[in-house]
């Protein structure tokens, strides 16, 4: 019995890292069972980093060892592997009895997705959710009809699309603590909230209708200041809050992504928003200036930003992990953002206005950055100068904040 209940968790967990790969099994250190990435393997240990910490996995002639294949994750499927198989980078789900204080465990089975079986898997599901996804902001849910309303923003305005969920859809959400999909929980219709932000992979049919498969929400928020401090080696800024006029620190991790948003294409974007909100109609020609081609034009001398370094940043997002992951209604937008300049907290200066979106929590003085975006003093103007006052999108705490940044609407958040 123990057996089979051993099995039946090993089919869950590998299943679930399979079919997301930001999942891929990073079970932590339980009593019988590590999972995590290999750092070191030597002729007798491997150190196994996981989200608990790290731990020593010790072989013996009796360890067994399966590799799962990414084509068909499943136990039954898994095949004689060996020692030698394993590198630095994989992912190892180890069966043995931890000690004590979950420093080391003598393997009895170890079960193996390499890396390059993994990198293989994510980009056919990268493919996958370019392809056969949608994202939006949730506008309403219908428990009785099954039904949830989105709005997706594009450069060039909104759709409106309903979902309904297919049989046996696999819903998840974001934890408030985290923005990482790996601590995403098993959820259910009956969480999800309007406001909330969901991304959905399934079929497309006609009149904006979506069939969903697997459906990932959460709830985020976009905020918006000016730079008030900057820590680069604890790699926050503290800002003012353009609408609470209270202090927030923000703090930037190895998966957040920060991009400096054009001089000159900001002012563009602003003025079509403005356009919109005044129901004015603008030429052919100015719509199609403003519709990014080919590479971003750099911004103009002496614009905020114009000659800050453009390479990696180590708020970068890592191995394939890109929030906003260009697919569904945002897809044109997240592109665009794509091809704009990457930039470091060492780049801010104090004075420069900033907006970052990040989960919604319990604590508003500090937030975890997913997308931080400089240079978006245009869009903030907006609401004034089109007399359209407190209404608008998103905001600290669910609230209108009269301003839409492009590329922070969605929230950012990654894929499965």
């Amino acid at each position: 019995m123990r057996k089979l209940f051993f099995i039946s968790a090993l089919f869950i967990i590998f299943a679930g890292a399979f079919a997301s790969v930001r999942a891929q099994a990073d079970i932590g250190i339980r009593p019988t069972l590590a999972g995590g990435d290999v750092t070191a393997v030597s002729g007798s240990k491997i150190t196994l980093q996981t989200k608990d910490g790290a731990i020593e996995v010790v072989l013996s002639d009796a360890t067994s060892y399966k590799r799962i294949p990414p084509e068909n994750p499943s136990l039954q499927a898994a095949v004689d592997s060996k020692l030698s198989d394993i590198g630095i980078g994989d992912k190892l789900l180890v069966r043995g009895t931890v000690s004590p204080d979950k420093k080391s465990v003598p393997a009895k089975a170890i079960y193996l997705m390499t890396k390059s079986d993994l990198a293989q898997r994510q980009a056919k599901e990268s493919e996958q959710w370019r392809t056969r996804g949608i994202s939006g902001k949730v506008v309403s849910v219908n428990p009785l009809s099954k039904e949830i309303i989105i709005t997706s923003r594009g450069v060039m305005g909104e759709t409106r699309t309903t979902i309904t969920p297919k049989d046996n859809t696999r819903f998840l959400r974001y934890s408030q603590e985290s923005v990482k999909f790996s601590d995403a929980k098993q959820s259910s219709l009956g969480e999800i909230n309007p406001g909330d932000m969901v991304r959905a992979l399934g079929d497309k049919g006609e009149n904006n209708t979506f069939k969903a498969e697997e459906l990932i929400s959460g709830a985020f928020q976009t905020t918006a200041g000016t730079v008030t401090a900057i820590d680069v080696e604890k790699n926050e800024v503290t800002v003012t809050d353009v609408q609470t006029k209270q202090p927030v620190t923000i703090v930037v991790g190895n998966s957040s992504v920060m991009k400096q948003f054009p001089a000159e294409v900001a002012q563009r974007l602003a003025m079509m928003q403005m356009a919109q909100a005044r129901g004015v109609t603008l030429p052919q020609g100015a719509q199609g200036a403003n519709r990014p081609q080919g590479n971003t034009p750099p911004p103009p001398p002496g614009a905020q930003g114009a000659n800050r370094p453009q390479g990696n940043n180590a708020g970068q997002t890592g191995q394939g992990e890109r929030p906003g992951g260009g697919m569904g209604g945002n897809g044109s937008i997240d592109e665009m953002l794509d091809r704009f300049p990457n930039i470091t907290v060492a780049d801010l200066k104090v004075g420069d206005t900033i907006a970052v979106s990040s989960s919604k929590n319990s604590s508003s003085g500090k937030l975890n950055a997913i997308k931080l975006l400089s240079g978006v003093e245009p869009f903030l103007r907006v609401p004034q100068m089109s007399g359209r006052g407190g209404g608008g999108r998103g905001g600290q705490g669910g609230g209108d904040t009269g301003f839409s940044i492009p590329g922070l609407d969605d929230g950012g958040f990654g894929i499965p």
